[in-house]
């Protein structure tokens, strides 16, 4: 897709393309929008495990991206949205993603709520760890660190 700079589109291309073809687990996601017949936008959620609370369901939201040409017309904001839902709706508690906190923050994910939990690894960019508690009635923990699918343990995407 050519959402991101040259850089960083091949290395997206690249994530999406191992989460797909890697997704083993009944809790990965991932929907593609369509405009017109065309590919236009992408959004993927994995499963992830907290290493206090095993047992809570849990969920990153990486990547999310939208074509060139599609840009600022809502898909990405649908496309987050209808995942949100679809994630509420099969009982995962906390969804965390790495990424633009003005972005993510109109979807209701904070820094506050990322910043007690780990990434799996260090992050270039601390303020764009954030989480999204799905479920208030959910026995949260209040930390721990991530473990996330084979295609996102990779520590250049942190």
């Amino acid at each position: 897709m050519s959402a991101f700079d040259e850089g960083e589109s091949a290395e997206v291309a690249d994530l999406a393309t191992k989460l797909l073809e890697g997704s083993d687990s009944p809790q990965d996601h991932s929907w593609l929008a369509e405009t017109d017949g065309t590919p236009s936008g992408h959004v993927a959620f994995s499963e992830v495990t907290l290493s206090d609370a095993p047992e809570v369901k849990a969920s990153i939201l990486a990547p999310l991206g939208v074509r060139a040409g599609f840009q600022r017309l809502g898909i990405g904001s649908q496309l987050v949205r209808h995942g949100l839902r679809h994630l509420t709706d099969g009982g995962v508690a906390l969804v965390f993603v790495y990424g633009d906190p003005e972005y993510y923050g109109r979807f209701g994910f904070t820094n506050e709520a990322g910043m007690p939990f780990e990434a799996p690894y260090p992050l270039q960019y601390p303020h764009g760890w954030q989480a999204k508690v799905l479920d208030p009635e959910a026995s949260v923990p209040s930390s721990g660190k991530l473990s996330c699918v084979a295609a996102l343990s990779d520590p250049s995407l942190w």
